[in-house]
């Protein structure tokens, strides 16, 4: 390709790091789409002829048909997707095929491609998302009113619902669809073809022709700007990764509640592995790496932000490795949303050990308190004070549960409890009494639910 400039040929070592057509072979369909409508937008300008737009046209369907089908001679002495596509194209085509690369480099070139691969990976990851929101749904719907622990600092707060707890990852996801949909796609809105190797070009091209071809908004702005930067692929890697943090959260969740000491739940034979020595053991290997995972993809996204930082404008070949992070981030976070589906759909819940795990830990404490101040009249601080004392006498005496703790020993504390306030102890009526907006009530669970169900129709 520069062998006018240059007498030799490159050493053996810097042909290997400087091809990357292992990676970003990956780009065909956009290198082409790209092409087509860069050579579409060179014929409207009389810059090509139509004849050799025609030709071109041809010549690229017919090499898309090649890699579709798995004939076409991929090669690492032509370094990348691009010229091994122009390569090919000229051997088919002949002189037209020379003239594709007039008013661009491939500076303008893969910034377009990788835009456009990026844009297309960022909607297919919301999609993603979206089927196991309604996985969650679904099993929100079955479960909505089982009775589980909630949690803070691990340790048993307040009694929720299974449904509530399984509706906070759907409100967690849509955030993550919000981001990836939005953010990242609103970083990639302008169209770097026709910026050239980083001034522009002096051919009377039409960019807004080219941009409208490939669903960008507008051309971009300023050529530097457009071949030298890659915010776009560094939002929807930050996108992802909060995405996949909250796949790791769900998925630790998981491992605890399949646990023989938790109980919660079982996964099914086709979301377990066994043991080689221990044969009793059902593990969840699968939530386990879709953390490993989220650590990774978390990494990609560290790794081209410290590429990126550092590199004055415009180009420089630094941003060779872009692809690889960014393509291995996707892939990560496509298994592990569709594990997490796998995973979701056939879980087995165990109602009785949640309800039971539930009323352990004094989890209606707080239903005290408040029939104090709700009652009584009692300022919360104070009720705060009686409740922990009667708490601390339970435990003295070994009772499990404040609902089967003696009217006496409540009184023994604070006289004027009675047996109303005793009766409201139990998991259902804590759970119930949480009604208001957002709650964990059955009632507000139910409402959730079907929002949920009419944003999905």
């Amino acid at each position: 390709m520069w062998g006018g400039r240059f007498a030799a040929q490159p050493a053996d070592a810097m042909q290997a790091i400087n091809a990357s057509i292992d990676v970003d072979k990956r780009l065909w369909r956009e290198d082409i789409e790209g092409s087509k409508a860069h050579a579409d937008m060179l014929a409207a300008q009389r810059i090509i002829t139509s004849e050799d737009n025609a030709a071109i046209q041809a010549g690229l369907d017919q090499i898309a048909a090649e890699i579709a089908e798995g004939t076409f001679p991929f090669s690492a002495d032509l370094e990348d997707i691009h010229l091994n596509i122009e390569a090919r194209l000229t051997e088919r085509i002949g002189e037209a095929g020379k003239r594709l690369h007039t008013g661009r480099s491939r500076n303008d070139q893969v910034a377009t491609d990788f835009k456009l691969w990026t844009m297309r990976a960022s909607r297919e990851a919301a999609d993603g998302l979206r089927v196991l929101q309604h996985a969650l749904v679904k099993r929100a719907e079955g479960g909505g009113e089982w009775i589980m622990p909630g949690f803070t600092h691990l340790q048993t707060a307040q009694p929720i619902t299974l449904g509530h707890h399984l509706l906070a990852y759907v409100s967690m996801f849509e955030r993550d669809r919000v981001r990836l949909i939005g953010g990242a796609l609103e970083a990639a809105w302008e169209c770097p073809l026709g910026s050239a190797a980083l001034a522009g070009t002096s051919y009377p091209i039409n960019r807004e022709m080219t941009a409208k071809a490939l669903g960008f908004h507008a051309p971009a702005a300023n050529s530097l700007d457009a071949v030298g930067s890659r915010d776009f692929a560094l939002a929807a890697l930050s996108s992802l990764s909060i995405a996949a943090t909250h796949l790791s959260r769900l998925a630790e969740e998981i491992v605890l509640w399949t646990s023989p000491q938790f109980a919660f739940a079982t996964l099914s034979d086709a979301w377990s592995t066994g043991s080689s020595i221990m044969p009793q053991k059902r593990n969840p290997d699968a939530a386990e790496l879709i953390r490993a995972k989220a650590a990774r993809i978390g990494a990609d996204f560290a790794a081209l932000n410290a590429i990126v930082q550092k590199l004055p404008l415009a180009y420089a070949k630094d941003l060779q490795e872009d692809k690889a992070l960014t393509f291995s981030a996707f892939d990560a976070f496509s298994l592990s949303v569709t594990a997490m589906i796998g995973m979701i759909e056939t879980m087995r819940f165990n109602r009785e050990a949640m309800r039971a795990a539930a009323a352990r830990g004094y989890s209606t404490a707080t239903d005290l308190a408040d029939w104090l101040v709700r009652e009584l009249k009692t300022p919360f601080r104070e009720a705060h004070e009686i409740t922990g004392k009667i708490v601390r006498r339970a435990e003295e005496m070994g009772v499990a549960e404040l609902g089967l703790l003696p009217l006496s020993e409540y009184q023994a504390v604070d006289a004027r409890i009675t047996e109303a306030a005793r009766a409201l102890l139990t998991v259902e009526k804590s759970v119930e009494s949480r009604d208001s907006y957002g709650g964990t009530a059955p009632q507000r669970v139910r409402e959730q639910i079907e929002r949920w169900k009419e944003m999905f129709a």
